[in-house]
């Protein structure tokens, strides 16, 4: 389940190792839709022998210690360029939702000219090939309204996101009365950052000497019936691939605090971006106490939790606050 099983991953001290402008292209130039400008000036202020010190290059070298420091250097170049390169480059992005196998032989040739290998795969994760007649509608209208009130194309991170997301998305933007030109286009510069992130994560792993980018996954679990840590509550976590099927990681009993008896679920090379799910047995947890008040069927029986994580480098806890008829949870630290 590492990411580590990708070919194309180079280590993060590799990568800055590298002596040309070109090999270090080979990798990242990509990131960008069609813009590895960006990544080229990085490169050639930093990194590059021809026009760098020795004790320069060193000094980037120290500084850029994960990949999350990498991609926030890097993107200060999008962020400091003229506002027509940055018109350029949203422009460079294609149409979400375009169906190559509904174009003919000769348009087929020119759009796929026009999209590349990472925008392709984003879109086909999504499922934006699956909508139906009436939701294709939907959003050749709405993106046609979006490029006529903006003169930019809808840009989403659609990596993670589902059809529903993207029309949501799509809607609520360009209902959006009160945006400006201005502000959709910081709006998409974001969404450009998230995209540009996505990509750099399937291509750059962790320095070879170190065991992942350095973060890590907890959990604890509180009874707020009792009042108490609930110990002994039964609970696994699951990974899913880039359809809706999962597999488990690990399972767990929490200890006498509440929390997972081993510290973190997750750590180190096995820390890895993507969808996950926790499930917690609060039904059998909460079979144990006698009260009146819990039915022979219970109210909860399985509390299950999806969530993701996009940063390597982060710390992620998890609570879960539960009752034998409540829960509640949310992004912890």
């Amino acid at each position: 389940m590492s990411s580590l099983s990708s070919p194309t991953m180079i280590p993060l001290d590799v990568l800055l190792a590298l002596p040309t402008a070109s090999e270090f292209l080979a990798h990242l130039g990509g990131i960008y839709e069609k813009s590895p400008t960006f990544i080229e000036q990085f490169y050639t202020e930093n990194l590059c022998p021809t026009t760098n010190d020795a004790s320069t290059i060193q000094a980037t070298k120290a500084r850029i210690t994960n990949i999350k420091i990498l991609f926030d250097e890097m993107k200060q170049y999008v962020r400091r360029s003229p506002s027509e390169v940055q018109l350029e480059l949203l422009r460079s992005h294609p149409d979400l939702c375009l169906k190559l196998e509904q174009i003919d032989a000769t348009q087929r040739d020119e759009d796929e000219a026009t999209i590349t290998e990472e925008s392709r795969q984003e879109q086909g994760r999504a499922g934006l090939a699956t909508l139906t007649p009436d939701e294709r509608q939907n959003f050749t209208e709405w993106n046609e309204d979006y490029k006529s009130k903006f003169n930019i194309p809808f840009i989403l991170a659609v990596r993670n996101a589902s059809k529903y997301t993207v029309l949501s998305a799509l809607e609520g933007r360009l209902s959006n009365v009160n945006s400006s030109p201005q502000e959709e286009i910081a709006h998409a510069l974001f969404q450009v950052d998230k995209i540009a992130y996505m990509r750099l994560l399937e291509k750059v792993t962790y320095s070879q000497n170190q065991e992942g980018h350095g973060g890590f996954l907890t959990c604890h679990v509180l009874d707020t019936a009792n009042g108490v840590p609930a110990a002994g509550m039964r609970i696994e976590l699951y990974k899913y691939d880039n359809t809706d099927t999962k597999q488990m990681v690990k399972s767990f009993v929490t200890n006498s605090d509440g929390r997972l008896p081993s510290g973190p679920a997750l750590k180190g090379a096995e820390f890895t971006v993507g969808q996950y799910q926790w499930i917690f047995y609060v039904g059998d947890y909460f079979a144990r106490f006698s009260s009146s008040r819990i039915c022979g069927t219970p109210f909860l029986d399985v509390v299950r939790l999806d969530f993701g994580l996009d940063d390597p480098t982060d710390h992620y806890h998890v609570p879960l606050l539960c009752s034998p008829w409540s829960y509640s949870t949310y992004r912890g630290s």
